[in-house]
């Protein structure tokens, strides 16, 4: 039986439940099929997504309004200087006003309060873009390409390597809802958030999924199924770029890495990518790289998003 997620906020993948995780999947990987055999699905037809900007992106903000131009509804953007979050006026007002105009709203901020800010005065479901938290919408869309890949997701083996930011924190509460096993390789001084720990720490017992932390990129590797890196300086963090590639030399996902994961391993990034920082360039283009599926299936994820918080 579908589950009713009509007008659910999506301020984390913890928010969900694992039924409604796949159900999201299930939607997105209908509609995708849909897309491909070249039906028109015009589900979102007269409905608007708010886009809030803060941060500038290209695969957050192409992706939704792609999704919600193939579902045959609208997207409007709203960039930093339309909407000065907290300045102009309350975030609380924003929140509400904005709700009255759209059927969702959709923020990509720096503070995940500001997200959970907008959840609690809005009328309409609120998603994640992306925080310094969180990243919900990156992981769905990670979870759709793990799933076409390896065919399931409970038992999945994933090392993380670099630092454990916002993707980190979200792939660990998916792993911790899914059942999967989830190791990190960080340096001292850039582990999980001890919150998602002690978060997800319930789900992983009730799913039989684990997390570990460990030091070497080799250690974690070792019987990977999947290879997940992403940027040793994220947006907004350019002051530490220096100190950091200091602190992250010897946490740079090469061939030589990947050779000690399963053969079939599948190396993961979410872009966009330093190359030669924290992904080599010769991964990026091999065999075992799907960074480019990972991307494309933004569209479809939040299109099953979409479709299940506003319909």
């Amino acid at each position: 039986m579908a589950l009713n997620m009509k007008g659910k906020h999506l301020v984390t993948i913890h928010d969900l439940t694992r039924e409604e995780i796949y159900q999201i999947l299930d939607t997105a990987t209908m509609l995708k099929l849909r897309l491909y055999a070249g039906e028109y699905t015009p589900i979102l037809a007269g409905k608007t997504l708010g886009m809030i900007f803060q941060k500038p992106s290209l695969r957050t903000r192409v992706s939704h309004e792609v999704a919600m131009t193939q579902l045959g509804g609208h997207a409007i953007y709203l960039g930093p200087e339309d909407i000065k979050l907290g300045k102009r006026e309350t975030t609380e007002d924003i929140a509400i006003v904005l709700s009255r105009f759209v059927n969702a709203i959709m923020a990509r901020v720096y503070e995940h309060k500001i997200v959970e800010e907008l959840a609690k005065y809005s009328s309409v479901p609120v998603i994640n873009g992306l925080s310094d938290f969180s990243h919900p919408t990156q992981i769905l869309g990670d979870l759709l390409t793990i799933r076409e890949k390896k065919m399931h997701l409970e038992g999945i083996r994933i090392a993380y390597v670099g630092d454990a930011n916002n993707v980190a924190n979200s792939l660990i509460f998916a792993a911790a809802k899914l059942g999967m096993c989830i190791t990190l390789a960080c340096p001292e001084g850039y582990e999980p958030n001890q919150k998602v720990l002690s978060m997800t720490k319930a789900d992983f017992e009730m799913s039989k999924g684990s997390v570990k932390i460990v030091r070497a990129p080799e250690e974690a590797v070792q019987g990977a199924d999947i290879i997940y890196t992403d940027v040793w300086t994220s947006m907004g963090q350019e002051a530490e770029r220096e100190e950091r590639r200091k602190r992250f030399q010897g946490y740079r996902v090469d061939m030589k890495l990947v050779k000690m994961a399963k053969p079939d391993v599948i190396v993961m990034h979410c872009l966009p990518a330093h190359y030669d920082e924290e992904l080599s360039y010769e991964v990026a283009k091999s065999p075992n790289s799907i960074i480019y599926d990972q991307a494309e299936n933004r569209i479809h994820a939040e299109k099953g998003i979409l479709v299940n918080l506003i319909s």
